[in-house]
């Protein structure tokens, strides 16, 4: 990678396999130091093996995201090992995966509190150190599609990774003074949690074999391995992307995209306000049309 980031140091939560490693891996590469953050030790450790064993630097922390506790120790572990923190990626993350009459308060709460939450403190804990440097820095939060546009059986985690987005553009707005930029990133990528839904199970068996991919699979349904979303986040961590914030920009395989923020996409207007009645006829006659679709919408795959 063309990158450099000499002298920076990153921390990057639930980088203990798959495309936190990768993001771990990359950045170590692009000449950054890393802090591994990941809820399990062997995990942790492997991902800084790794890094050292390719010539870079990286402590581990294991501890599970969400609490403050553990968002403040993430920060001052950077500090006290490689002398400051630069960037933030917050990817840790879980699945519990249910349609909504089935979803119990402690999967939603998991869910939410691990990516949600756990964005929010180690974001918070991030932002006030870099402000106290003074010398800016980058927060990459990690959306979803599933955030984007809704999927079935994920009420909570497209639930978290829309709330991140939000938050991304919102820190975006306040961090702007301290040349802070905040991004989302949106991977889709080949990985063990890829490997457990059916349609993917035989791509995941091809890439794991070492064979090539169908442009269907990694141009329109943007699958690759997690070396293809690690080089957005080491562009976003570098000096090129210093005017890059607010945005949520998709990667995976050979497709990179940018997400238009909401907005209006009809607008009527009566004068007095609204009835029920005029409500149903405007809907009829003038919003129905542009009504907007829910769900993630992909092309079939190739058979065999």
């Amino acid at each position: 990678m063309s990158a450099d980031l000499t002298g920076k140091v990153a921390v990057v939560t639930g980088s203990g396999r798959g495309l936190g490693r990768a993001y771990a891996e990359a950045l170590a590469a692009a000449g950054a130091a890393v802090v591994v953050n990941d809820v399990e030790a062997v995990a942790a450790h492997e991902t800084v093996a790794q890094v050292e064993r390719a010539g870079g630097r990286a402590v581990a922390v294991v501890a599970p995201v969400g609490p403050t506790e553990t968002a403040e120790r993430l920060v001052a572990t950077a500090v006290e090992a490689f002398g400051r923190l630069d960037v933030l990626v917050a990817n840790a993350g879980v699945l519990r995966d249910r349609v909504l009459w089935k979803t119990s308060d402690e999967d939603f709460d998991l869910v939410v509190g691990t990516h949600l939450r756990g964005a929010f403190t180690t974001g918070r804990a991030a932002a006030v150190r870099l402000r106290e440097q003074g010398d800016g820095g980058r927060i990459v939060l990690v959306g979803s599609p599933a955030g984007q546009h809704g999927n079935f059986g994920q009420t909570s985690y497209a639930a978290a990774k829309a709330g991140i987005v939000a938050m991304a553009r919102t820190w975006s707005l306040e961090l702007a003074r301290a040349n802070v930029t905040v991004n989302a990133i949106v991977p889709t990528a080949i990985t063990a949690m890829t490997a457990t839904i059916p349609l993917y199970a035989p791509v995941a068996e091809a890439y794991a074999r070492g064979e090539p991919l169908p442009p269907v699979v990694r141009r329109d349904h943007a699958l690759g391995g997690p070396e293809d979303v690690a080089p957005l986040v080491v562009w976003l961590a570098s000096d090129d992307a210093a005017d890059v914030t607010g945005q949520a920009i998709a990667i995976g395989g050979d497709r990179l995209a940018l997400y238009a923020h909401p907005t209006e996409v009809e607008v009527a207007f009566r004068d007095g306000g609204w009835t029920a009645d005029a409500i149903a006829e405007a809907w009829r006659t003038t919003f129905a049309p542009h009504r907007q679709a829910s769900g993630i919408v992909l092309p079939p795959l190739p058979e065999g």
